[in-house]
C-alpha cells in the first residue's frame, strides 16, 4: 500500500526579481481541519551530493560548501536539527528516488533562478520524506573563502536552500529598490531566507540572522528552548475588519533584532514566536513591494499604510503576550 505524496517547489531568485516583504514563514500542510508544520521527523536529515564538477567548483568543493551551510543551521542553539552526509551520487537532484540529493543542473529556462528546493511530503502526516536541491549552472559560482567578484557565493545560496529543505519559507526582512528594467535590487537584507540574492561576490548571507534562527527554532526547538523565549500575538484590522496577508514585525530595542510573521486568516490574527523575553515595538505593513504569490495565496490586502501598535508589546518568558491590536488605514 503506497502513501499519498505531495510535492512542493520553492526557488531563490537572482537580482532583478520582485522581492517579498514578509518575515519568517513556515510551510504548512492542511490535514482535515488542522494545519501542521512541514518538517522532518526526528533524526538527522541524510543527504547525498551529486558528483558533477562545474567551472570553478569541484564536487569536493560543493560537498564542503554544503557541509558548512548544514553546520550553520545545525548550530542554532537548543534545536534538534542535524544533518548527515551519506556520500556522492551520480543521480541528479530532480529524481524521485527516496534520496535527498543536492547538485548542479543546467536550467536555461530558469535564467533568473539561482537555486530551487523540491519537497516531497507524506500526505497523511505532512512530514517531509524526500528533498532535492539544484543550483543553476546558468550562473557562475564560487567557493572562494572571501567571495569572488562576478560569481555567486555557493555557501550563501546553499544556506538559503537548506532553510527551505528543513521547512522554512521566504523572509523579506530587507529592502529593495526598483531598477530601470523593472526588477529589484537588494539594498539590505535582514535574513538569509530573503528571496533575492545579494550582489555576486557578497558573502554576508553565510551567517544566519535573528529571523532565520527564530524560524528554525520554532520548527525544531527542544523543550528547554521553548521556556526561554516568548511570543506576541494580536490582530491587524482595517475599518474594524481583519486584514489578511499583512506583514507584522517585532523589533527588540534591547538587541536590535527583527523577527516577524504574517496575518494568515481573514480575522487578521498573527503570532510572532521565538522572541527574547521583554518589550518589543510591533509594526504592520502591506505586501505591496513583493511578488505576493511567492508567499501567500488568496486575497491578500495591500491597501493600507504602515502602522505601529499603540504601545510596546511584552513577550513573556515561556508564554504569549496579551493580544495586540494594530489598526491600519487605507492608502
Amino acid at each position: 500500500m503506497t502513501r499519498g505524496l505531495v510535492w512542493i517547489l520553492v526557488t531563490l531568485l537572482a537580482l532583478a526579481q520582485p522581492a517579498p516583504a514578509s518575515a519568517y514563514l513556515k510551510f504548512g500542510y492542511k490535514i482535515g481541519e488542522q494545519t501542521v508544520d512541514v518538517k522532518w521527523p526526528t533524526g538527522p536529515v541524510r543527504y547525498y551530493v551529486n558528483d558533477r564538477d562545474v567551472p570553478g567548483v569541484t564536487a569536493a568543493d560543493f560537498r564542503a560548501a554544503v557541509e558548512r551551510a548544514a553546520a550553520t543551521w545545525q548550530a542554532v542553539p537548543e534545536t534538534s536539527l542535524s544533518f548527515d552526509f551519506q556520500g556522492f551520487t551520480a543521480a541528479n537532484p530532480n529524481a524521485l528516488d527516496g534520496r535527498n540529493t543536492l547538485g548542479f543542473l543546467d536550467r536555461p529556462d530558469l535564467d533568473r533562478v539561482l537555486g530551487a528546493t523540491s519537497l516531497l511530503l507524506d500526505a497523511a502526516t505532512g512530514q517531509i520524506v524526500e528533498a532535492d536541491v539544484f543550483f543553476n549552472t546558468r550562473f557562475p559560482w564560487s567557493v572562494s573563502a572571501s567571495g569572488e567578484a562576478g560569481r555567486v557565493d555557493l555557501e550563501s545560496v546553499a544556506l538559503h536552500e537548506l532553510g527551505h529543505l528543513v521547512g522554512l519559507g521566504h523572509s523579506a526582512i530587507g529592502e529593495t529598490e526598483r531598477t530601470a528594467t523593472g526588477g529589484r535590487r537588494v539594498l539590505g537584507s535582514g535574513a538569509v531566507m530573503f528571496p533575492i540574492a545579494l550582489t555576486p561576490g557578497a558573502t554576508a548571507d553565510r551567517v544566519l540572522q535573528a529571523d532565520d534562527m527564530a524560524g528554525v527554532a520554532d520548527l525544531y526547538s527542544l523543550d528547554s528552548q521553548r521556556g526561554d523565549t516568548g511570543s506576541i500575538r494580536g490582530r491587524v484590522v482595517k475599518n474594524g475588519r481583519g486584514v489578511f496577508g499583512a506583514h507584522v514585525v517585532a523589533f527588540n530595542p534591547a538587541t536590535g533584532t527583527l523577527i516577524g510573521g504574517f496575518t494568515l486568516n481573514d480575522n487578521g490574527d498573527f503570532v510572532i514566536a521565538g522572541l527574547a523575553a521583554g518589550p518589543h515595538i510591533v509594526r504592520a505593513e502591506p505586501l505591496d513591494d513583493a511578488d505576493i504569490d511567492s508567499f501567500l495565496s488568496g486575497n491578500v490586502d495591500v491597501d493600507f499604510r504602515v502602522a505601529y501598535a499603540p504601545r510596546m508589546a511584552v513577550a513573556p518568558t515561556g508564554g504569549s503576550s496579551a493580544s495586540v491590536e494594530i489598526p491600519v488605514v487605507p492608502k
